[in-house]
């Protein structure tokens, strides 16, 4: 195998930066400059910024790092931008940039020894489980928990995920065996299905196994990087890209299934970028939304009967899908579902505010942002939020806690698992 390539530096989007005709499109729809209404917190700032960095022309300090930082990376600028400036990717690079000559962030040194070691990962999360009484509440009728002491980066009053007894992996074979004639798939696990929320990952083998799709599930797949890479630290990003080629090039798979948008996005991405074996990879890699509808799921859930009592459930839009275009997908599943009454919610595709490691830095902005979807949500009068992305679910859920909201956050998986799960009972 040939050596794979690196990350790229701020230097080789060079280009990209001059194509930026500073038209200033970008203003209606960034969520952080409709929050601040600041030249640096748009697309067209930060690609000037990142200009200044290139050339030399700034100095780095405090302030630049803020105004860097303050990205969702939710890529809408570049996919609403007439020249397609990939501004994200910028800034992501400049992230790099920064750190290289600055170094990482104490909170960013921490987040990369985690996610380059699944064994230090699993015993934090250990640590957790078997202390949760100690470190954390319960909220109440809420599938979440809240700090009872302060955290270095963590409020108080946020909502994070129940910390779930085992992983998915560790839960699971390497190999389910499916029908002959049928595709092989990797399933890709990811971070938090694999260790915050397993469930979705069963529903997604579920969901595969009625179709009789054959499952690989390696031990040795890792972080997708998106973690690393909001971070600004490209090395670990390359390190975790070479882990995961490494336990998926050996495998015979027809497709990499992911049931995680940024994972999705990230893996993707990052593969992409490592040379010609690395893109063959990539190619493979596929939302399991859209897996399963070309697949046929629509002509099997149409043969199901109707059911008496419905579920109104509304759908969040992952960035990292919707700027691939998979929007149809996951609301065709929700509109075969029998006990399903699906409504779509005003600005379904706007960004929830998480955006990674933002949402650590910037929490106060992120509950902003967090709070706009949290009234779109409420305007729809829906039980249920679906979304297909654990990190959307994640601030979705802290969001409605913050705004008195009663609906309950799930995963498109879990209402499809729930019917299929009717079919194997014969309710």
């Amino acid at each position: 195998m040939k050596e794979l390539k690196k990350q790229p530096e701020l230097k080789d989007y060079a280009d990209d930066i001059k194509q930026c005709v500073k038209c200033g499109t970008c203003h209606a729809y960034c969520p952080i400059f409709d929050q601040e209404k600041r030249e640096p917190m748009v697309a067209r700032g930060k690609v000037t910024l990142a200009q200044t960095l290139l050339n030399g022309e700034v100095e780095i300090d405090k302030r630049f790092m803020e105004n860097i930082s303050k990205c969702l990376l939710c890529g809408t600028c570049a996919d609403k931008c007439p020249n397609l400036v990939p501004v994200d990717e910028i800034v992501m690079a400049s992230r790099r940039e920064i750190a290289k000559r600055k170094g990482l962030t104490l909170f960013g040194t921490g987040l990369s020894t985690t996610l380059k070691s699944p064994a230090l990962m699993k015993l934090m999360l250990w640590l957790g489980k078997t202390f949760s009484w100690l470190v954390f509440r319960k909220v109440p009728e809420k599938s979440g928990l809240r700090l009872r002491f302060p955290a270095p980066y963590i409020k108080r009053d946020r909502t994070i995920p129940k910390i779930a007894p085992n992983s998915f992996r560790d839960q699971h074979p390497e190999f389910i065996p499916g029908d002959k004639d049928k595709p092989q798939v990797v399933f890709f696990t990811g971070c938090m299905v694999n260790f915050m929320y397993p469930h979705i990952g069963d529903a997604a083998i579920r969901a595969l196994k009625f179709l009789g799709i054959n499952i690989h599930i390696p031990k040795e797949q890792g972080c997708c990087g998106v973690p690393a890479l909001s971070s600004g630290d490209g090395a670990t990003v390359d390190e975790l890209t070479r882990r995961n080629f490494n336990a998926l090039a050996g495998i015979e798979a027809d497709y990499i299934v992911t049931a995680c948008a940024s994972c999705n996005a990230g893996l993707r991405g990052n593969l992409k970028k490592t040379g010609e074996e690395g893109a063959v990879l990539a190619a493979k890699v596929i939302d399991i939304h859209r897996f399963l509808v070309d697949q046929g799921l629509g002509g099997k859930l149409a043969e199901l009967p109707p059911a008496e009592d419905k579920v109104r459930v509304t759908y969040h839009d992952p960035c990292h899908l919707r700027n691939q275009g998979i929007t149809r997908e996951p609301r065709a599943i929700l509109h075969a579902l029998p006990a399903v009454e699906f409504v779509e919610m005003k600005n379904a595709d706007q960004c929830c505010g998480l955006g990674g490691t933002f949402s650590v830095y910037h929490y106060g902005m992120s509950q902003k942002i967090g709070a706009k979807k949290a009234a779109a949500i409420a305007q729809t009068d829906a039980r249920l939020v679906a979304t297909a992305c654990p990190g959307c679910m994640m601030q979705l859920l802290d969001s409605i806690n913050h705004a008195g909201q009663d609906q309950q956050v799930c995963h498109v998986l879990e209402l499809l698992a729930s019917e299929l799960e009717k079919l194997d009972t014969g309710k």
